[in-house]
């Protein structure tokens, strides 16, 4: 196989993730696709994993959490498992993005990835001393009002839109979301707030079915500290493992979201004059 620069950029970025299982996976397509193996190679890794703008440990989380929510790509996802354990999650990191997506994708996403998961740890065992991380501690007296809380961390106004929206029609789903999504998920100690809004605003690109959670959990991420750059690489990224077409639409919802953002700075800067 003629080797491009962007091969060779490419091979070498995956080898930081995963060299071995990269490996493998190209030879495995050496007799039916080379050509796929080469596109996979010089896109993937030449053209997307070795942009700047999202560092490789918010890279892989991105991957794991989206593979997870699609549930459709269990071998890949196996390699992004310990391409996340290779560039710095602790496997209770990886954990929490598991457990995340039952949220987002469903409990019986999240018990496949869980499986998979626990298959990578074994393999790993034999050669590998991985940092177990951080265990989430919890003592939740008051689910809702915790659910309220963590909710608001994102969007101060965003219980009050969720309550006017849906109190009339379903009250369960108000409570379950904030009892189930915000005070058991997204209130555990032991993943950084940052890299679960790169988790959600990943698997709902993926998923493609949810446009105005995203653009809530976008908003949300560029509330709590994501930028522009990081969530435009998170786009790209989704090309790669969810299709251009996520891509593009994901890319659509973050260009509302700054329209509307910049707008709002615009009318604020307007009021003080």
């Amino acid at each position: 196989m003629e080797q491009s620069e962007r091969f060779k950029v490419g091979w070498n970025k995956l080898k930081e993730i995963d060299g071995e299982a990269g490996e493998k996976v190209i030879n495995g397509l050496k007799n039916i696709s080379p050509d796929l193996g080469k596109f996979i190679i010089e896109f993937a890794f030449g053209d997307i994993y070795s942009r700047k703008g999202l560092d490789l440990k918010s890279k892989e989380m991105a991957v794991v959490a989206s593979l997870t929510a699609m549930g459709t790509a269990e071998l890949q996802l196996k390699v992004h498992i310990n391409g996340a354990l290779n560039t710095g999650s602790s496997i209770n990191e990886i954990k929490e993005v598991i457990l995340q997506m039952s949220v987002y994708s469903g409990f019986p996403s999240s018990i496949n990835a869980i499986n998979t998961l626990k298959e990578v740890i074994d393999e790993r065992k034999k050669g590998i001393n991985d940092n177990v991380g951080k265990v989430a501690v919890g003592n939740i007296k008051n689910r809702f009002e915790t659910g309220e809380k963590y909710l608001s961390k994102l969007d101060n106004t965003q219980v009050e839109k969720l309550k006017n929206t849906n109190n009339d029609f379903s009250p369960e789903l108000v409570k379950f979301v904030l009892e189930y999504g915000y005070a058991d998920i997204f209130s555990r100690d032991n993943l950084d707030i940052k890299y679960r809004q790169i988790a959600t605003i990943s698997a709902l690109t993926a998923l493609g079915n949810a446009q105005s959670q995203l653009k809530f959990h976008i908003n949300a991420g560029m509330n709590i500290g994501l930028t522009f750059e990081n969530i435009k690489e998170i786009m790209l990224l989704m090309t790669v493992y969810a299709g251009f077409p996520a891509g593009i639409n994901g890319t659509n919802v973050l260009r509302e979201v700054i329209n509307e953002r910049e707008n709002k700075v615009e009318k604020a800067s307007n009021k003080d004059v």
